[in-house]
Order: structure tokens, then C-alpha cells, then sequence
């Protein structure tokens, strides 16, 4: 391996004299700078797998005389969130996989044939590298350096700024990296030996649903996201963005539980960074953003030990309509309380309802009726004003128990959708509930109660993450979706409303932040409201590990170097 890093860094260093600052354009496949066939199969001989040629979703349903694949498949599994992961081509929001031209035309390939009847290629990227290796992800990045590329990393494609595809790119698919490994007694490299951890070792490609079922056979658990299916990648851009979880209020964000991480950069180079050797870049990986800093290989994170989980679920009818807005603005202002106990979870909101669950582990029966009991009895108050609600607490054996129960199958992608988020802090709920709740319901806004409590106590320096959340108690998020077909114009109209939204949100919390993975491509002042104080740090550090400027994309650290398509520098 280190005879190969040698090569590589040998090999790269050669690069400087053809792009020296990262100034220039990168190369898109409509381009006659794209590399030849030849120079194609020179990459092949340096991988272990054949290379990729992605194709939209739906382009086994084409052409329409005589399809190329299973089109009933396609159909019977188009809302799988792993189904869709387990293709190169396949984003979670297939609205990223098409392709806006200026004039208004939509490049796509619809699952739903008779809309244009032809498939295009969209956003899709063209060509890549099936990375099972360390050494695959080497060859790819020295090649995309080398023909000035332009590149994307993809795991699972779950994904709300479209980062995961980009039209005419090079993309390295890192799905298929599968390893993990337990370790009862992880000691990070370069660490003392009396810095031991109850660990597990993920590489790129591992699922959710993968890493839960591995450590809970060693009577483990440990923070991640929530999915049905358990579809999200549990070590690329969920932790680069933060990684939030309903654990969060008890054991803190994933940021705060990965222990080490190793990353391919632009030069070639493989690093594996900690506390303790690459300390910038590891506080960096933390939060500053995904496929920004160079290629995650592997995260290591703790683990805690297999323990009971309350649930409490909450559901209200309203029929009168001057009461909602004043039972949303009390739950708003509940927020604190409820992650300060340890409660977390999601919830969402129209006009006429209200539902939420809320979990927290290793709490007595006690407790769990302790600390909910002002909710329940506050909502059953509202009766005589309209408000039918429900509230019951169950208690697990175990947090797996509770996971196999609700989210290991099922499905919730596969929709266009586009979403905007806000990180509302405990001055926000304490003070503008009444007016936060008004908003929530004019967009039927969800919230998720995955901040406060732990979350909150740690220091705001210890990772690169948005200092925001460590004020934060909830995230609520709302956003636009349409059907396959719906015209340019309408999409743009309803980008315009959720542009309101967005502005509404910003002009009454302009000092909270955003969430990056659960946003949108038209915030408000991005670097503070993905990034805040830290972005200036977070700019320094991709720079001086990504000298030849390779890893952009939308809203990313670094981005606001790029044109608008993020293929030319400005």
C-alpha cells in the first residue's frame, strides 16, 4: 500500500504544472478535453472492477418498442430507497437525475413511458469507477485530476442539494464498499493505548440497516439516521453534514460519536485521521460538508450498549381552527424540556393535525410518564376547544427492537421533492413560538426533535459542524414535490414559494442555521447558514488538502469559487 501511495503522490505531483491553483474549467463528457477510449481503458486496467456506465432509474423502460430491461421492476420497486441505492444511476429524488436547460426543456428518462417517450441522460454522470478498494478510489481521483474532470462521489444517492450527480461528470460509486468491523478495544491510530473505545469500523458503502443489525449482534447499538429501510449511507454524507439522529439528545450527533475517519484527498494520498495525527481535517470531516475535502473510505464510530427505549406517541385531531395555533406553539416551546429529558424523535403537522414519537433510552416507566405528563395533560385540556388526541407510552427490550419494528422496511423515496430546513434554538422556541407556529402550519412543516440535550453540551469548537446546532432543540423542515411531466414553468413556480418560505423562516430566526442535508439550493446567505462562524476555517482546510481544487459541489465549502454549473472557476 505505501509503495502505491509513493506512485501516486510521484505521479500526481506532475499535475501541478497543468492546473497550479485549481484555476480553469473542468472537463464535462460534451467537451472535447474528455478523455479518449484508450485513455478509458488505461484506467480499467487499474481497478478492480469493470467500469460503470450509469444509466437514469427508468432507462430499463426504454426504448418504448422494445425495453432494454425489466420495466416491472423498475415500477414495483421505484419508492425502495435500496432498491435505487444499489444502482449508480439512481438518486433517491429523481428530480436530480434530470436536467433543466435555460430555455425551460427538461432532459429526463420518466418511469412513466407515454410522458416524452425517449430517455434521457439528464444529470446522471456518464462514466465511473465501482471503488471496492482504497486503490480504486486512487486511480479514479489521479485520473479525474489528470483530465481535469469533472467529478462526483455517490453512495447511496440520498440526497436534497443534488451533490450526488452532475450532467456530463466522471462519478465514484462507493456503494459496494461493504466492510465493517467490531472492536471492543479501539484505540485510533497514533492515540495512547489507554485511549480504548467500544467501536465499529464502517466502510463507505455501509447502510444503516447494515451497521444496526452488525453491532446489535454483539448486543450494541449506536447513533444514526432514520430511514424506512434503513437506506442511508452511515458513513459519507450523513456524517459530513452532521449526521442527525432521534439518539442525539442522549449520546449527542454522529459528528460526535466518529472516532476516526480515512479519506482519499485529491493528491492520492490516503490518510486516516483523528484527534491525533490530521486533527484539522479530521475536525473538518466533521461537519463541514461531504465530497468537499477528498473520498471517505471508512468511519469509525462508538458504540453503546444494547439498552431498553421508551416510546411515547402522540397523535391530535383539531376541528377548531384558532386552537391549532396556539397547541403548535406550546410544542414548539416544549422542545427544550423534552431534549433536556432525553426525549427525541419526529414529528409532522397540517391545519387539522398533529403527530409525533418520541423515543429515549434507558428510562424507567417512571420517568417516561414524569416527563411527558405536562404534554398529555396539556393536549387533553384542549378538548373542550376542539382537540381529540392520544398519547401512550410503550416500552422496547432493546433499540433494535424498536428499529426492526418501525424502520426496517417500507418505503419514502423516489418523489421529486425539494426541501428547505431550519434549526430553531432554544432562544427562538422561547421567545417566537407563537409566531415559528404560524409558518409551521401555513407548509405543513415536520419536525424532528433531534437536537438539545447532549447535543447542546458539547463544545461548539470540537468539530467542524455548524455552531448553530449546539444551540438548537428542533429542526423543521418543509418543501415542494411534483409528478413526473409537470413543466418547467410550474416547478419554477413552486421553487418561488419555497423560496418564500425560506425568506419568512430566515427574517424571523436570522441567527439559526440550516441543516446541509436537508436543504435546499436556495438559502439565504449559505456559508453562515450551513457553516457559520467556521466556514473561513472550513476554506482553509479544503484548500490546503485539496490543492488541485477537485471536490465542488452546490453550497459546498469552497463552492463560492464557481461559476453557477461549479465547472469553471470565477
Amino acid at each position: 500500500m505505501k509503495v502505491f501511495i509513493a506512485f501516486s503522490l510521484v505521479a500526481t505531483s506532475g499535475l501541478a504544472n497543468a492546473w497550479p491553483s485549481g484555476s480553469g474549467c473542468l472537463c464535462t463528457s460534451d467537451q472535447s478535453c474528455w478523455p479518449t477510449i484508450a485513455e478509458f481503458s488505461q484506467l480499467q486496467s487499474q481497478v478492480s472492477q469493470p467500469l460503470i456506465y450509469p444509466l437514469p432509474t427508468a432507462a430499463a423502460c426504454y426504448p418504448t418498442s422494445d425495453p432494454s430491461g425489466n420495466c416491472t421492476d423498475v415500477i414495483q420497486n421505484a419508492y425502495d430507497g435500496n432498491w435505487r441505492s444499489s444502482m449508480p444511476g439512481s438518486m433517491e429524488a429523481p428530480n436530480f437525475e434530470t436536467f433543466m436547460f435555460k430555455n425551460g426543456t427538461i432532459d429526463a428518462c420518466y418511469i412513466n413511458t407515454t410522458i416524452t417517450g425517449t430517455c434521457g441522460q439528464g444529470s446522471v454522470p456518464v462514466i465511473g469507477v465501482d471503488a471496492r478498494s482504497v486503490t480504486d478510489i486512487q486511480a479514479a481521483i489521479n485520473f479525474a485530476v489528470k483530465h481535469n474532470l469533472k467529478l462526483v462521489v455517490k453512495n447511496t444517492g440520498h440526497d436534497y442539494l443534488g451533490r450526488s450527480a452532475a450532467r456530463g461528470s466522471f462519478v465514484v460509486w462507493t456503494h459496494n464498499m461493504k466492510n465493517i468491523s467490531y472492536n471492543p478495544a479501539f484505540v485510533p491510530q497514533g492515540g495512547p493505548a489507554n485511549d480504548t473505545y467500544d467501536a465499529v469500523t464502517l466502510g463507505a458503502g455501509v447502510q444503516w440497516h447494515e451497521a444496526y443489525d452488525a453491532v446489535n449482534q454483539y448486543g450494541r447499538m449506536m447513533v444514526g439516521g432514520y430511514s424506512a429501510g434503513g437506506s442511508i449511507g452511515a458513513a459519507g454524507g450523513w456524517l459530513a453534514g452532521g449526521g442527525h439522529s432521534a439518539l442525539a439528545p442522549t449520546y449527542g450527533l454522529g459528528v460526535d460519536n466518529a472516532i476516526e475517519i480515512s479519506v482519499v484527498l485529491s493528491t492520492g494520498e490516503y490518510l486516516t485521521v483523528n484527534n491525533y495525527q490530521h486533527s484539522d481535517l479530521f475536525w473538518a470531516l466533521r461537519g463541514g460538508g461531504g465530497s468537499t475535502y477528498g473520498i471517505v473510505t471508512s468511519v469509525t464510530y462508538r458504540t453503546y450498549p444494547s439498552l431498553p427505549v421508551q416510546l411515547y406517541a402522540f397523535q391530535a385531531n383539531i376541528t377548531n381552527s384558532s386552537t391549532m395555533p396556539e397547541m403548535v406553539a406550546e410544542l414548539m416551546y416544549s422542545q427544550t424540556q423534552f431534549t433536556d429529558d432525553g426525549w427525541g424523535g419526529y414529528g409532522s403537522m397540517t391545519n387539522q393535525t398533529m403527530s409525533f414519537f418520541y423515543i429515549a433510552p434507558n428510562m424507567t416507566n417512571e420517568t417516561a410518564t414524569a416527563t411527558t405528563q405536562a404534554w398529555t395533560d396539556y393536549a387533553l385540556s384542549l378538548e373542550p376547544w376542539g382537540v381529540t388526541s392520544t398519547a401512550t407510552i410503550y416500552l422496547f427490550p432493546s433499540w433494535y427492537d424498536l428499529y426492526v419494528a418501525y424502520f426496517s422496511d417500507g418505503i419514502q423515496n423516489g418523489g421529486n421533492v425539494l426541501i428547505t430546513s431550519r434549526l430553531l434554538s432554544r432562544d427562538t422556541v422561547a421567545k417566537k413560538s407563537k409566531e415559528i407556529a404560524q409558518l409551521l402550519m401555513d407548509y405543513s412543516a415536520a419536525f424532528l426533535t433531534i437536537a438539545g440535550g447532549k447535543v447542546n453540551q458539547i463544545d461548539p469548537e470540537s468539530a467542524g459542524l455548524n455552531p448553530a446546532w449546539r444551540n438548537a432543540v428542533v429542526e423543521v423542515v418543509h418543501g415542494i414535490s411534483w409528478q413526473d411531466g409537470t413543466s418547467s414553468t410550474e416547478i419554477k413556480g413552486m421553487i418561488d414559494q419555497l423560496k418564500e418560505g425560506i425568506q419568512a423562516m430566515y427574517d424571523l430566526t436570522p441567527n439559526d442555521g440550516a441543516y446541509f442535508n436537508e436543504a435546499s439550493l436556495f438559502e439565504i446567505n449559505w456559508e453562515e447558514t450551513f457553516f457559520g462562524s467556521h466556514y473561513s476555517t472550513l476554506k482553509d482546510i479544503k484548500n490546503k488538502y485539496d490543492p488541485f481544487k477537485l471536490f465542488v459541489v452546490a453550497e459546498g465549502v469552497g463552492s463560492d469559487d464557481w461559476d453557477k454549473e461549479l465547472t469553471c472557476r470565477v
